[in-house]
C-alpha cells in the first residue's frame, strides 16, 4: 500500500467539511485517493445542452446533426479553461460532449483545484461496471431443420419476412464485449464488409478499451489486445447478441433483421467496464469517428444502439453514476437513435430493475420471457425505486431464455437473461424502419408501436400496489412484443414531413400545462382516455363514451415530468404514447 500522505489526508477532511464546498464529490474519489498517488475520476459540468423542448427537424440526419453540434459547442466552450489546465500541467485527461464532462487521471493536487471550480457540478469515480450476468447452455449437436429459432417465431417474425421485409437500409448498433465480425451469420451483415476482398472497418468498428481493467493483473492480457483496429470480442456475449439481432446463414436462422447491417463499438474488458468506457461508444454512436477520434459523421451513426448491460449499486454504480448515462441515452434519442437496455437479471422479486442505463424513463427496457410465453424467473421487474422515480419498467418484454445464436469460432450456443431479450427488440426497430422508412429517427413513435402492439401480458404479481393484471405492469410492461402486428401498423404511418393527410394521432401541446388535446387527421373516432403516471397509477380516464375525433381535456395533473396515455378508438384500435407536463 502507498504511504498516506497526513497532510493531503487531512486538507481532505477540511474539504468534506467546508461549508463553501460548491462541487460535489463521490466518497469513492476520497477513497481512492488514500490509497494511490493517482486517481482516474470523471468531471461532470454543470452547464449542458438539453433538448427537452424538442429538435426543429423532423429527418434523422438533420436531427443528428443539429444535437452533435449543439453538443460540441456545448463542451468547447465550457470545459475550455479546464481543458487549457490540464493540457499545460501534462496531464492525462478525456473529453466527453455526448454529456458534458471530463475523464481526468491526476494527483491530488489537481483534484483539488478542479473541485474548486464554478463549471464543475459533480465529480466521482470512475468505478470498473461488471457485464450484467447470464446463464449459458452450450448446443447439443444434433441434426435440426434450418428454421428459425423459438423466439423469432413467438413474436412472428418470421411472418414479417415473408412480407419481403427483413432490416433492409437499416443499421444496429451493439455495445458490449465485442463481435467476431467473421463469423458466417454475421460476416455479410457487418457495414464495414465490402466483398470477399475488401473490409472498412472505419466508422463501423470502434474500441473503447485502451488498457487493461484493474479488477486484471497486467500479466493476463486481453485476448483482443486494446485499441483493436477490428472487431474483436473477448467473451462470446457481444457475438451473442448481435447473432439474435442480425444473424443469418444457409444452416441458420437466428436473427430477428437478417437485412439489416451492423455497427459496434467494445466498451468491456473480458466482462468489465467503466463509465467512460460506456460514454465513450455511446459517443461513437452519436457521430461515429475514426481510429484517431477524428472526422466524427453522424450521418453514419445508427438507427438503434442495442446495450445489454448494466450497473448495480454493488458493482460501483450510484446516483452520481446515473446522471452521466441518463445524459448519454437522452441525447442519443434526441438525434434520432432508439436506445434499446435489457431490465436486467434481478428477478423475481418487484423492484429489481435496478442499475443504469435500465432505470431511466428514456431508454426502452426490456424484460425477458420464456418458451411458455410467461415471464422468466430471472427477469428483473419494476417499479424503480432506487432512485425514488416510481418509473414502470419494463416498457416490453421479449423472448429471452435458452436463446440460440453464434458465438467466437462461429460456435453456437443457449444463453438466457435479459442480454438474450433486449436484441429482440432491436432487430424489431430494424424492421419497422425497413418496412416504413418514413419512421426513420422517429423514437418516440417508433416506441409506441412496439408498446400498443405488443401482446398483452398479465401476472398475479403486483408491485409497489401495481396490479400485476392491469397494462402496462412492472412484470411484463406492456407486454411481450408482436413484430407482425408492430410492422402492419408502422406501414400506415404517413410522415409529417409532408403534405399528405397524417393518419397517427397528434397529441398537442406537448409538453403541456393545464390541458391537453388528443386528435386524429383521418375518420378515427376516439371513444376513451386514460392518463396515467410514470408509475403506472390511473390518474384520469373519460367516464362516458366519446363520439369526436377532438378532444380537450382539462387535466388535474400535479407534477411535473412524464406521463403515459391510452386512447381507444371506436374502430377498435388502440394508442399508447407519453407526454410531458412542464
Amino acid at each position: 500500500m502507498l504511504r498516506i500522505n497526513l497532510f493531503f489526508y487531512i486538507f481532505f477532511l477540511f474539504l468534506i467539511q467546508s461549508k463553501a464546498q460548491q462541487v460535489k464529490i463521490e466518497e469513492a474519489v476520497y477513497d481512492a485517493f488514500v490509497t494511490s498517488e493517482t486517481v482516474e475520476y470523471i468531471v461532470y459540468l454543470k452547464d449542458r445542452a438539453s433538448f427537452r423542448e424538442g429538435i426543429p427537424y423532423q429527418k434523422k440526419t438533420d436531427k443528428a446533426n443539429f444535437v452533435y453540434r449543439s453538443l460540441v459547442q456545448k463542451a468547447e466552450i465550457t470545459q475550455k479553461e479546464i481543458v487549457e489546465y490540464l493540457r499545460s500541467n501534462n496531464i492525462f485527461f478525456q473529453s466527453f460532449y455526448v454529456t458534458n464532462a471530463l475523464l481526468v487521471k491526476s494527483d491530488i493536487q489537481t483534484f483539488l483545484w478542479i473541485s474548486k471550480r464554478e463549471e464543475a457540478e459533480w465529480i466521482f469515480y470512475n468505478q470498473p461496471i461488471k457485464l450484467l450476468q447470464y446463464e449459458v447452455e452450450k448446443e447439443t449437436l444434433i441434426p435440426r431443420e434450418v428454421e428459425p429459432e423459438w423466439g423469432l417465431k413467438m413474436i412472428q417474425a418470421d411472418s414479417v419476412w415473408k412480407m419481403g421485409i427483413k432490416g433492409k437500409n437499416v443499421v444496429i448498433g451493439g455495445q458490449d464485449t465485442g463481435f467476431s465480425w467473421e463469423v458466417s451469420p454475421l460476416k455479410n451483415k457487418y457495414r464495414g464488409y465490402v466483398d470477399s476482398t475488401t473490409t472498412e472497418h472505419r466508422f463501423n468498428w470502434y474500441d473503447a478499451i485502451h488498457e487493461s481493467n484493474p479488477n486484471f493483473p497486467d500479466s493476463l492480457l486481453n485476448p483482443c489486445g486494446f485499441n483493436s483496429l477490428a472487431p474483436c470480442d473477448d467473451n462470446n456475449h457481444g457475438t451473442h447478441t448481435m447473432g439474435t439481432m442480425v444473424g443469418e446463414d444457409e444452416e441458420n436462422k437466428i436473427g430477428v433483421a437478417p437485412e439489416a447491417q451492423w455497427i459496434a463499438c467494445r466498451n468491456m474488458d473480458r466482462g468489465w467496464g467503466k463509465p467512460s468506457t460506456y460514454l465513450e461508444c455511446f459517443e461513437w454512436f452519436l457521430a461515429p469517428f475514426d481510429e484517431n477520434k477524428e472526422n466524427p459523421d453522424p450521418s453514419k451513426a445508427p438507427h438503434v444502439i442495442n446495450n445489454s448491460w448494466y450497473c448495480s449499486e454493488e458493482e460501483g454504480c450510484n446516483l452520481s453514476n446515473f446522471y452521466l448515462m441518463r445524459d448519454a441515452v437522452t441525447n442519443l434519442k434526441a438525434s434520432g437513435v432508439v436506445v434499446v437496455v435489457s431490465a436486467g437479471n434481478s428477478g423475481s422479486n418487484c423492484s429489481t430493475v435496478t442499475g443504469p442505463p435500465a432505470i431511466f424513463a428514456e431508454s426502452f427496457s426490456v424484460g425477458a420471457t420464456n418458451q411458455s410465453d410467461t415471464i422468466a424467473g430471472f427477469s428483473s421487474r419494476g417499479l424503480v425505486t432506487i432512485d425514488s422515480s416510481f418509473v414502470m419498467k419494463p416498457n416490453v418484454s421479449a423472448p429471452g431464455a435458452r436463446v440460440r445464436s453464434v458465438i467466437r469460432n462461429g460456435q453456437f450456443a443457449n444463453f438466457s437473461g435479459t442480454s438474450m431479450a433486449g436484441p429482440h427488440v432491436a432487430g424489431l426497430v430494424a424492421l419497422i424502419i425497413s418496412a416504413n422508412p418514413a419512421l426513420e429517427g422517429q423514437v418516440e413513435l417508433i416506441e409506441e408501436i412496439i408498446m400498443s402492439t405488443a401482446d398483452p401480458k398479465t401476472t398475479d404479481q403486483d408491485c409497489n400496489d401495481i396490479s400485476g393484471n392491469q397494462i402496462p405492469n412492472p412484470v411484463y410492461g406492456f407486454g411481450r412484443i408482436n413484430a407482425l402486428a408492430a410492422v402492419l401498423k408502422a406501414q400506415t404511418y404517413i410522415s409529417n414531413t409532408s403534405n399528405e393527410k397524417e393518419s397517427a394521432l397528434k397529441v398537442f401541446p406537448n409538453p403541456m400545462r393545464d390541458e391537453v388535446t388528443f386528435s386524429f387527421g383521418n375518420d378515427e373516432v376516439i371513444e376513451f382516455v386514460a392518463i396515467y403516471g410514470a408509475d403506472g397509477r390511473l390518474l384520469y380516464q373519460t367516464s362516458n363514451r366519446l363520439e369526436t375525433g377532438n378532444i380537450t381535456i382539462k387535466t388535474d395533473l400535479h407534477y411535473t415530468g412524464m406521463y403515459m396515455y391510452r386512447i381507444n378508438s371506436k374502430s377498435g384500435n388502440t394508442y399508447f404514447g407519453k407526454m410531458i407536463k412542464q
